[in-house]
């Protein structure tokens, strides 16, 4: 099964890029473990920004200063200014595929203000923003005859390495889910767009239950880096009893944050890290608090916040037009992910990675909200481009047949493990030690207490596996194979932030709450060498 192309997730990175790669000549094929219109793009409620100027005065220096403040300093400005100058380009094209972006009187896209921005600058369709572009981009591979292959979960990539200093991708082993067969996808290049890893944080996540890093840890078993694992972001308006996320554009629309006192306690309107802790401080003093929206008016909040209102009405079983909304701060976005160079492309010839999984150094110690419907947007074109030019010059031999025996026996050897610990129970443990130990607030006595018990469940992994022993559809099996994928990032999470001695961003020491530039203006490496953890810091 070769192609040009392995796309491996099906969310807003990988249509953007199987698009842009398939325009570019090349045969595509798009894998992914669910269907493409669950992926967490879908999530992405306030919008996408694009320095247009169409609601205010606005400029492409004042969003890469924005940016890069945001970033605390461990951004790369070269890549900012790339994602910033290309933003009404991406705008203008998802316009141009039928993104139904809301529309000013003149009918100019609509643009509001998110946290941190200067102006209002992110485009916007109601509050479904990241819905409508997904929804669009799947109809756009459609009518372009992409193959699409559901229910496949990755789980390592063919690499091969006739001289260490020389690997290159040859593909991908992956699971079908329902006939329970590990199958073999050749191709000359890979992107990986598999999404982020914040479900680690459980129950305390506005992610889907499909965001456990899987890309992310393949990609650090086939000899490729990680970098800024650390960074999570916190996004400081989830539902309060069942994390689901209320957009930042009800902030950005004039919405208030109270405490039960009814004070307002800070700058709605600060970056999301500042946010969050502000609203952490208040629930760590006894306070509840409260996302206020009521003088927006109904009118405005079905037509600008229709979906925020369902939620709340659905989860909370408040009306935000005559109540106030129970919030609290949850796991949002995940920062750090695989390294690439500005071609997208990792340390592995031929393997690309785009979106939340990948780390372009443009997000740094804290996203600015509005960009990451961008990044998925400029790099997937990118990576779509760069990965189709690689294959046409790729000439080299493919030999999966080691490396898919080797996936098989892991298959089979998983389901003679004993299931004498409940990895499910594990899997709640973690979310709830890394919450209160490894979230908003972090210090190193907390980090080092969650990387014991870490270390602890690795060695007991051995003993919790599926109880399910069946061939098909067996979700047991994949839930377990995620589990594991998690455990594995999760020391790499910690480590990354012991090594930082310093608060940055979304990393805040409270035993070191300043930021130290003279240490640790630096990116965190991490990769393996024989199965061996590695870290380290660059610039």
């Amino acid at each position: 099964m070769r192609s040009d192309v392995l796309i491996i997730g099906a969310g807003g990175a990988g249509l953007v890029a199987a698009i842009n790669a398939h325009e570019s000549g090349a045969k595509v094929r798009v894998i992914t473990k669910e269907y493409p219109t669950r992926s967490q793009t879908s999530m992405a409620q306030g919008g996408i920004n694009a320095a247009l100027g169409n609601a205010g005065e606005d400029s492409v220096e004042a969003h890469v200063q924005n940016t890069l403040k945001s970033a605390h300093g461990i951004a790369n400005e070269e890549a900012v200014r790339l994602l910033c100058e290309s933003a009404p380009d991406a705008v203008e094209w998802l316009d141009s595929i039928g993104v139904c972006f809301s529309r000013t009187k003149d009918a100019k896209i609509a643009q509001r203000t998110l946290g941190g921005a200067s102006a209002p600058r992110a485009c916007y369709a109601q509050d479904y923003t990241g819905l409508k572009i997904l929804h669009t981009l799947y109809d756009r591979c459609l009518s372009l005859g992409i193959e699409i292959l559901n229910e496949r979960y990755l789980l390592n990539f063919i690499t091969q390495a006739p001289e260490k200093a020389d690997t290159y991708i040859g593909g991908a082993t992956v699971l079908n889910i329902r006939t329970g067969e590990v199958e073999t996808y050749e191709s000359a290049s890979v992107i990986v767009a598999t999404g982020g890893y914040a479900r680690i944080y459980d129950k305390h996540s506005t992610n889907s239950t499909g965001s456990t890093g899987d890309g992310i840890a393949a990609a650090i078993r086939a000899g490729a880096r990680l970098s800024d694992m650390e960074f999570v972001q916190f996004h400081p308006t989830a539902l309060k009893n069942s994390s689901i996320l209320i957009s930042e554009s009800a902030r950005g629309a004039g919405g208030f944050l109270l405490n039960s006192k009814g004070e307002r306690f800070t700058n709605e309107l600060a970056p999301r890290d500042e946010v969050a802790r502000a609203i952490n401080d208040e629930i760590q003093k006894g306070e509840d608090v409260f996302l206020d929206i009521r003088h927006l008016g109904e009118e405005f909040i079905d037509e600008e916040l229709p979906q925020e209102r369902k939620l709340a009405k659905l989860y909370e079983n408040v009306d935000p037009v005559y109540d106030l909304i129970p919030i609290k701060p949850v796991a949002h976005y995940t920062m750090g992910g695989i390294e690439v160079d500005k071609n997208s492309q990792t340390k592995i010839k031929g393997l690309y990675a785009v979106g939340e999984c990948a780390n372009h150094k443009v997000h740094g110690a804290n996203r600015l909200g509005g960009n990451s419907l961008l990044e998925l947007i400029v790099f997937g074109r990118e990576a779509g481009k760069n990965a189709a030019e690689y294959a046409k010059t790729f000439d080299k031999s493919i030999d999966a047949s080691s490396q898919t025996q080797s996936t098989n026996n892991f298959v089979m050897g998983v389901k003679h493990f004993t299931n004498e610990i409940d990895f499910y129970e594990k899997r709640s443990l973690i979310g709830n030690i890394f919450y209160n130990n490894a979230g908003i607030s972090r210090d190193e006595m907390g980090l080092k207490e969650v990387l014991e018990a870490i270390r602890q469940i690795q060695r007991e992994v051995p003993f919790m596996g599926p109880k399910d022993k069946s061939k098909i559809y067996n979700t047991n099996l994949v839930e377990f194979i995620e589990f594991g994928n998690m455990v594995e990032l999760s020391e790499i999470i910690l480590v990354c932030a012991i090594s930082r001695n310093e608060s940055r961003g979304a990393h805040f020491r409270s035993d070191i709450p300043k930021e130290n530039d003279m240490a640790y203006k630096a990116h965190t490496i991490t990769w393996k060498e024989d199965s061996v953890l590695c870290a380290d810091f660059m610039e």
